[in-house]
């Protein structure tokens, strides 16, 4: 059993302080949106599997260590023997200007196939969730993004889409002619808020507008809930969407209300900036359990 199917590329993201010039250090961790919520999923004390094509070389069996040590299905991960490991440069994360340099182009991330896709969803799923990231690697991977976001929808899976729109990887244009492909087939779209109007699709049940500082707001057609953001000190902004999908997704397996699962979605992603790393400040779910009996406890005492 999964509770949640993902599908993309995972990196070696190199994280340097810079600035790039004569000799420099870097520290590499394991990076990639659909590899970042996986692992906060699994934090979270749920069955997640990532479905991606890594180098079939000491990078590539790192990648997937690291994502097996932090509890994350890999089965569905595929070896190609002719492709580097997809890379990228963080020069200052802690900055927050996001100054990215991408190796990826042609690296084995990009040869995703629609077999890699329908073959993972030969166990029970109970999400898939997609970003807008995976159409942009290649033709391929679109196709494979594609044939998963439409077996799922013939399969009764809901699909959450992360747009996640990379300017360094396509234009607005291209993803949005890319994102009509799976019109009808998303239950959950999550977007940043310059980032919605690149899905064309008023008949999306539940939409979160991720507002960053400002916190998130959930849309559905009852109208729409503004949910603040964590009053936490920021230290590293990279992987905040992811962590609030995982902490979204989670809820909901756990059957909370939308609203109620976007809180907890707005809570992972403060535990997120609060810390170094795309995904490790994350949380787990002793850490959660601790958090909602603080809550109730201090409930408690306000009503004494």
């Amino acid at each position: 059993m999964t509770d949640v199917l993902t599908l993309g590329e995972a990196l070696v993201s190199f994280r340097t302080a810079g600035p790039l010039s004569g000799t420099w250090h870097a520290e590499a961790h394991v990076a990639g949106a659909e590899a970042n919520v996986a692992v906060g999923l699994a934090r979270l004390g749920h069955r997640p599997a990532w479905v991606g094509c890594v180098s079939d070389d000491d990078l590539g069996t790192w990648v997937t260590d690291t994502l097996e040590a932090e509890g994350v299905e890999t089965r569905f991960v595929r070896r190609v023997p002719d492709a580097s490991a997809g890379a990228m440069v963080l020069v200052d994360p802690s900055d927050h200007a996001r100054r990215v340099t991408y190796l990826r182009r042609g690296a084995a991330g990009s040869r995703l196939t629609q077999a890699d896709a329908v073959a993972a969803l030969e166990s029970d799923v109970s999400w898939v969730h997609l970003s807008g990231i995976t159409p942009a690697l290649s033709d391929s991977a679109r196709l494979a993004w594609v044939e998963l976001a439409r077996e799922a929808k013939r399969r009764s899976i809901p699909v959450c889409l992360d747009v996640n729109h990379r300017p360094a990887l396509w234009s607005r244009a291209e993803a949005a002619h890319a994102l009509v492909s799976v019109r009808g087939l998303v239950d959950l779209l999550v977007a940043s808020d310059d980032e919605v109007d690149l899905v064309d699709d008023p008949d999306i049940p539940l939409t979160v507008v991720k507002r960053g500082s400002a916190g998130a707001t959930l849309v559905s057609r009852e109208g729409s809930v503004d949910v603040p953001a964590a009053a936490v000190p920021v230290v590293d902004v990279i992987g905040a969407g992811d962590a609030l999908c995982a902490g979204l997704l989670s809820g909901l397996l756990d059957g909370l209300t939308p609203l109620d699962a976007l809180r907890r979605g707005v809570w992972v992603a403060g535990r997120c900036v609060a810390s170094p790393g795309d995904w490790e400040g994350l949380p787990t779910r002793a850490e959660l359990s601790a958090e909602h009996e603080s809550a109730r406890a201090g409930g408690a005492s306000g009503q004494a």
